[in-house]
C-alpha cells in the first residue's frame, strides 16, 4: 500500500516494517498508527507491506493447530517442551502438505523482499521505519542492502543477537521499575505496597504447593481443574511486564493472587495451554534468527538470583528443533557496521527491548541519534503516541542533526481495579 506524499517535491519513500514477527503493516492503517503515517507523507511516500506469510500475503501461515497441553499438571518446561515441539511439527506439516517451503520464511528473505519493493517502486534509495521485530528486519536489510537505505528509524530496537532470547537480568530490572511505578500510583501503592516481596512469597508458595482451580474448558463448556505452579507465574508475569497494555493490568492480575484467589493465573494458563500455535511465519523467523553461544551462555550464567528466572524465554531456543531448519548462522548475528544514519527510539519502561540493549548496537553506526521516551513502554505509546514524536521523525528523515534527545510521556497509570 502506498500513501502518496503531500510534499510538492517529495523526498525518498519511507517503508514501514511491522513487528511481531507476524504483524501486518497494511492493517496498521486501520488503527491508531494512521495519523502518524499520514503526517510522515510530508517527507515522501509512505509504503506499507505485509511481510511474506502475514496479512494480505499469500499463502498466509496462520495455523489451525492448537497446543492441547494438559490442564491437570502445573506448568513445567520438561513436561511442556516435548508436547509443544510435537504440536509445532504438526502445524508445519499442515503447510508442507500444501506445497509451502517453510525454509523461505526467514529474515534474510524478507530483507531481500524489501529490496524488491524498492526496485518495484523505482526508488534509488529508501528510508526505513521499523518497530519492535521490524527493527530486526530493518537492520538485516541494512546489512544486506546498505547502499539502498538512506536513513532508518528504529523504534524499540531488537538487535542482531537479541531476537530469540531475553536477558533474565533485564526482566529483573523491569520488575524493579514496575515496583517503582506501583509506588507512585496512590491506589496501587495501597494495595501492593511491596510488590517484589509479595511476588517472592507467591513464588515460594507455588513452588511448595501448586494450586488447582476449577474453570470452564472452552472446548465443550465442562468444568475442569487447572493446576498452576511456580513456573506458570514466572512465565505469565515475564510476558506481561514488558508491554503497555499488560503492564496497566498488572494490579488487577496480581491483587487476587496475593489474597489467595488464583483464578487470574489459572485462566492465563488455561488460555495458553488451549490456545493456537499461531502464525508459522513468526516461529520460522524467530528460530532462523537464532542466538550466539556467547549470549546463550550469558543468559544461563545470570539467571540465578532473578525472580522470574529463564521462564520468559520458553520455549526458545529448543523449540527450533521441531522445524528441522538450521538458523541462518553467526553472520546474521554479528555486530553491524554501517554508515547509514539511524535514529534509535527507546522507552524507559520498555521491558521487551530495554535501553541497555540499544547501547550494544549504536556503536556500529557512525551516524546515529537517540530519542529516549521517559515513561513509555513497549506498545502504541512508544510507537505512535509519544509527544513530539512526529516532529522528531520528520526532522530526522528530512536530514536533521544527530543530537540525543529526551521527551516525557504523561505519568504512567494502571487500569482501575476492584479492591474488596
Amino acid at each position: 500500500m502506498r500513501l502518496k506524499s503531500t510534499a510538492k517535491q517529495p523526498g525518498l519513500p519511507l517503508i514501514f516494517l511491522a513487528g511481531g514477527p507476524g504483524g501486518s503493516g497494511i492493517r496498521q492503517t486501520r488503527g491508531p498508527a494512521l495519523p502518524l503515517f499520514l503526517a510522515l507523507r510530508e517527507v515522501g511516500d509512505v509504503i506499507l507491506l505485509d511481510q511474506r506469510g502475514t496479512g494480505l500475503s499469500r499463502p498466509v501461515l496462520d495455523s489451525t493447530i492448537t497446543w492441547d497441553l494438559p490442564l491437570d499438571k502445573p506448568g513445567e518446561p520438561r513436561l511442556l517442551l516435548p508436547l509443544c515441539k510435537d504440536r509445532l511439527r504438526t502445524a508445519a506439516r499442515e503447510f508442507t502438505k500444501q506445497g509451502v517451503d517453510l525454509s523461505a520464511y526467514n529474515p534474510a528473505e524478507v530483507a531481500d523482499d524489501i529490496e524488491s519493493v524498492r526496485i518495484a517502486i523505482g526508488a534509488k534509495r529508501v528510508n526505513l521505519w521499523g518497530v519492535s521485530y521490524g527493527t530486526y528486519i530493518a537492520l538485516t536489510t541494512i546489512r544486506r542492502h546498505d547502499e539502498s537505505v538512506h536513513r532508518a528509524v528504529l523504534t524499540s530496537v531488537v538487535g542482531p543477537d537479541q531476537a530469540l532470547l531475553k536477558r533474565p537480568t533485564a526482566i529483573q530490572e523491569q520488575l524493579e521499575r514496575v515496583e517503582a511505578a506501583l509506588r507512585e500510583d496512590p491506589k496501587a501503592a495501597k494495595v501492593l505496597p511491596d510488590f517484589l516481596a509479595g511476588l517472592r512469597h507467591l513464588l515460594e508458595q507455588l513452588d511448595k504447593q501448586p494450586v488447582s482451580v476449577e474453570l470452564t474448558d472452552p472446548r465443550g463448556g465442562k468444568a475442569v481443574q487447572v493446576v498452576v505452579g511456580k513456573w506458570d507465574l514466572q512465565f505469565f508475569l515475564g510476558n506481561q511486564i514488558g508491554r503497555t497494555f499488560s503492564l496497566k493490568s498488572l494490579p488487577a492480575f496480581c491483587t487476587p493472587l496475593l489474597r489467595g484467589d488464583f483464578q487470574p493465573l489459572a485462566k492465563a494458563a488455561r488460555d495458553f495451554r488451549r490456545g493456537p500455535v499461531g502464525n508459522l511465519m513468526a516461529w520460522q523467523m524467530l528460530c532462523a534468527s537464532g542466538v550466539s553461544e556467547q549470549r546463550r551462555a550469558e543468559i544461563e550464567r545470570t539467571t540465578d538470583g532473578t525472580l522470574l528466572g529463564n521462564a520468559v524465554n520458553f520455549p526458545f531456543p529448543e523449540i527450533g528443533d521441531a522445524l528441522s531448519l538450521p538458523d541462518l548462522g553467526s553472520a546474521l548475528r554479528a555486530p553491524l557496521q554501517s554508515k547509514t544514519p539511524v535514529l534509535f527510539i527507546s522507552g524507559t519502561l520498555d521491558g521487551e527491548c530495554p535501553l541497555a540493549d540499544v547501547s550494544e548496537i549504536q556503536g556500529g553506526f557512525a551516524k546515529h541519534s537517540s530519542l529516549v521516551v521517559e515513561g513509555a513502554s513497549h506498545g502504541f505509546d512508544l510507537f505512535y503516541f509519544a509527544p513530539g514524536l512526529k516532529g522528531h521523525m520528520i526532522e530526522f528523515l528530512s536530514g536533521g542533526d544527530f543530537r540525543a534527545r529526551r521527551i516525557t510521556m504523561t505519568p504512567f497509570r494502571f487500569n482501575p481495579f476492584k479492591v474488596d
